[in-house]
Protein backbone atom coordinates (compact mmCIF):
# COMPACT_ATOMS: atom_id res chain seq x y z
CA UNK A 1 0.00 0.00 0.00
CA UNK A 2 1.13 3.33 -0.75
CA UNK A 3 2.99 5.69 2.22
CA UNK A 4 -0.10 8.07 1.81
CA UNK A 5 -3.95 7.52 1.21
CA UNK A 6 -6.27 9.49 0.85
CA UNK A 7 -9.77 7.98 2.32
CA UNK A 8 -13.13 8.70 1.17
CA UNK A 9 -16.30 8.25 2.81
CA UNK A 10 -20.16 9.56 3.03
CA UNK A 11 -22.12 10.15 5.63
CA UNK A 12 -25.54 11.20 5.30
CA UNK A 13 -25.36 14.83 7.86
CA UNK A 14 -22.98 16.89 9.15
CA UNK A 15 -23.03 15.59 12.94
CA UNK A 16 -21.98 12.47 11.76
CA UNK A 17 -19.01 13.45 9.20
CA UNK A 18 -18.24 15.49 12.50
CA UNK A 19 -18.55 12.26 15.02
CA UNK A 20 -16.09 10.40 12.45
CA UNK A 21 -13.49 12.85 11.85
CA UNK A 22 -13.38 13.60 15.35
CA UNK A 23 -12.81 9.98 16.13
CA UNK A 24 -9.91 9.84 13.50
CA UNK A 25 -8.18 12.79 14.45
CA UNK A 26 -8.41 12.14 18.01
CA UNK A 27 -6.98 8.95 18.48
CA UNK A 28 -4.18 10.11 15.41
CA UNK A 29 -5.53 8.13 12.27
CA UNK A 30 -5.76 10.75 10.52
CA UNK A 31 -3.50 13.97 10.40
CA UNK A 32 -6.68 16.23 8.87
CA UNK A 33 -10.57 15.34 7.65
CA UNK A 34 -12.43 17.42 5.43
CA UNK A 35 -15.93 17.60 4.58
CA UNK A 36 -17.48 18.78 1.81
CA UNK A 37 -21.07 20.97 2.15
CA UNK A 38 -24.39 18.68 0.20
CA UNK A 39 -23.39 16.52 -2.42
CA UNK A 40 -26.18 14.88 -4.39
CA UNK A 41 -25.33 11.09 -4.76
CA UNK A 42 -27.60 8.39 -7.30
CA UNK A 43 -26.49 4.88 -6.47
CA UNK A 44 -28.24 1.50 -6.57
CA UNK A 45 -29.74 0.25 -3.34
CA UNK A 46 -31.39 -3.31 -2.70
CA UNK A 47 -32.76 -3.56 -6.53
CA UNK A 48 -33.96 0.07 -6.95
CA UNK A 49 -31.92 3.59 -7.92
CA UNK A 50 -31.61 5.97 -5.10
CA UNK A 51 -30.91 9.40 -4.64
CA UNK A 52 -29.83 11.14 -1.38
CA UNK A 53 -27.69 14.38 -0.22
CA UNK A 54 -24.46 13.21 1.41
CA UNK A 55 -21.59 15.06 2.51
CA UNK A 56 -18.20 13.80 1.52
CA UNK A 57 -15.16 13.03 3.97
CA UNK A 58 -11.57 13.36 2.55
CA UNK A 59 -9.62 11.50 5.34
CA UNK A 60 -5.57 11.95 5.07
CA UNK A 61 -3.79 9.65 6.65
CA UNK A 62 -0.72 7.00 6.17
CA UNK A 63 -1.28 3.52 4.20
CA UNK A 64 -0.53 1.22 7.21
CA UNK A 65 -3.15 2.63 9.27
CA UNK A 66 -5.68 1.86 6.43
CA UNK A 67 -7.01 -0.90 8.77
CA UNK A 68 -7.85 1.03 11.79
CA UNK A 69 -9.65 3.96 9.94
CA UNK A 70 -11.60 1.66 8.41
CA UNK A 71 -12.70 -0.31 12.01
CA UNK A 72 -13.16 3.63 13.34
CA UNK A 73 -15.40 4.44 10.69
CA UNK A 74 -17.68 1.40 10.85
CA UNK A 75 -17.85 1.92 14.66
CA UNK A 76 -19.64 5.00 14.22
CA UNK A 77 -21.03 4.91 10.76
CA UNK A 78 -24.82 5.16 10.55
CA UNK A 79 -24.55 2.66 6.62
CA UNK A 80 -25.58 -0.70 6.67
CA UNK A 81 -23.01 -0.55 4.01
CA UNK A 82 -20.62 2.61 3.77
CA UNK A 83 -18.63 3.63 1.09
CA UNK A 84 -15.20 3.57 2.47
CA UNK A 85 -12.27 3.72 -0.36
CA UNK A 86 -8.48 4.62 -0.29
CA UNK A 87 -6.69 6.76 -3.02
CA UNK A 88 -3.19 6.15 -3.14
CA UNK A 89 -0.66 9.75 -2.82
CA UNK A 90 1.58 9.22 -5.65
CA UNK A 91 2.72 12.74 -5.03
CA UNK A 92 2.44 15.68 -2.96
CA UNK A 93 3.79 18.60 -1.48
CA UNK A 94 7.15 16.86 0.73
CA UNK A 95 6.47 19.09 3.91
CA UNK A 96 2.44 18.80 4.08
CA UNK A 97 3.07 14.94 3.72
CA UNK A 98 5.96 15.06 6.39
CA UNK A 99 2.94 16.97 8.57
CA UNK A 100 0.82 13.63 8.00
CA UNK A 101 3.86 11.43 9.35
CA UNK A 102 4.24 13.63 11.88
CA UNK A 103 0.55 14.12 13.38
CA UNK A 104 -0.80 10.23 13.22
CA UNK A 105 0.56 7.74 15.04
Amino acid sequence: MSEYILVLTTVPDKKSGQEIAQALVNERLAACVTATGVSESCYWWKGKISQDQEHILFIKTKGDLYPRVEEKILETHPYEVPEIIALPLILGYGKYLDWISKETT
